[in-house]
């Protein structure tokens, strides 16, 4: 049997955890006997993870929002540190996304001798480029989810590899729907509009009350809609007093999570800008990506911008294939109207959904076994 590894990892929200559930899994089967630890989930907690700290504590988008919260975050950054280069020094670290609370203290831990990996290449494809230059610093390895992102980061001396998206070996090529809507009490005549405002209290803050108040929009013009939205569980109740605020009474169902289950069932969905678009695309799902933050954020953050996209799947297939209404533009109304769009034009959601399978394909990849591969090799390096 091989000898047993000590991994730390930082996964920082619900999509990081799910991305280092999935990585964990493989390297349970190359290290059976993997001892791992540091910040999680419970995607992680059930594969023997133990989380010192939850992956909530991170899980802050926005440059006043990290403000408010930077004197916590930087406490617990300074304390896993100090963990991880005394009393539990690990022989790698793996930081999960999360760049702006990893990338610097894999940069210390390096500089101490620890091993480093980041799983899932920082978008400098997309905006702060400048970024590359502490990836070069703090970085052995990257592990890529785009097949585009080694070249772009070997331009720069760093190592990387490409190992797929992890969720594109999870989420089946053919979603089955009619096994989700009957997992949802939902039936197959049902016209359903999934609703996912985020899994960040920032982001429901921001997005929960425009997106059930377009609801409200859409149930007046076709009274015979179901909304079911996906909840964070810590986040539940606060969605559904958003819900009923709204008005939506029993044509809303709130489920503790079920992202995927929720997304394989709708027509269409109305959904926050982050990995969840790229999920949904995964599901072949029809979308309106919407974003809204506060407005200091949202300056800082449009000048840093690289690209006309900011969703995943318009930036995959580099072109406007769905919809987004970003900041002031994300009012209730243009988000119904955007929504109940698609829900008139099959032809259209017919030919996205061949866009969406042939970028599956290229993301399907046995991430697990590429990942692990590429960690063995840092491990022996």
């Amino acid at each position: 049997m091989p000898p047993s590894k000590r991994f730390a990892l930082v996964a920082g929200e619900t999509s990081g955890d799910l991305l280092a559930g999935l990585l964990l899994g493989g390297l349970r089967q190359r290290w059976p006997d993997l001892q791992s630890f540091g910040i999680g989930g419970p995607q992680m907690a059930g594969h023997g993870f133990d989380a010192w700290w939850p992956s909530e504590k991170l899980a802050v988008r926005g440059y006043v929002e990290v403000l408010r919260h930077y004197r916590e975050i930087v406490g617990i950054r300074s304390q896993l540190q100090q963990r991880l280069l005394t009393t539990d020094r690990p022989d790698v670290f793996i930081g999960v996304d999360a760049p702006d609370f990893n990338l610097d203290l894999e940069a210390q831990l390096r500089t101490n001798g620890v091993r480093t990996v980041h799983f899932v290449c920082p978008s400098i494809w997309a905006w702060r480029a400048e970024r590359v230059e502490k990836i070069r610093r703090s970085a052995d390895h990257v592990l890529c989810i785009f097949p585009f992102e080694p070249e772009l980061l070997a331009r720069h001396g760093i190592a990387a590899t490409y190992v797929g998206h992890p969720l594109a070996d999870v989420i089946p090529l053919a979603p089955d729907r009619a096994a989700a809507r009957a997992r949802l009490g939902l039936s197959n005549e049902d016209e359903v509009v999934a609703i996912l405002p985020g899994s960040r209290a920032s982001e429901v803050q921001y997005l929960a009350a425009r997106f059930f108040s377009a609801a409200a929009l859409m149930q007046r013009e076709r009274p015979g809609l179901r909304f079911v939205v996906p909840a964070v569980p810590a986040l539940k109740e606060r969605i559904e007093e958003a819900g009923r605020a709204a008005g939506l009474g029993s044509a809303l169902i709130v489920t503790a999570g079920q992202s995927h289950t929720v997304l394989a069932a709708c027509d269409v969905t109305l959904i926050a800008s982050g990995t969840a678009t790229l999920e949904a695309a995964l599901f072949k799902r029809p979308m309106v990506i919407a974003y809204n933050m506060n407005w200091l954020s949202w300056q800082i953050m449009r000048r840093k911008q690289l690209q006309p996209w900011v969703g995943l799947p318009n930036i995959l297939c580099n072109e406007f294939v769905v919809p987004e209404l970003l900041q002031d533009a994300a009012t209730p109304r243009a988000l119904s109207s955007a929504v109940l769009e698609w829900l008139d034009a099959p032809a259209k959601i017919q030919a996205l959904q061949q866009k969406f399978t042939a970028l599956h394909e290229t993301l399907r990849k046995d991430t697990a076994l590429l990942a692990t591969d590429a960690i063995k090799q840092v491990l022996e390096s």
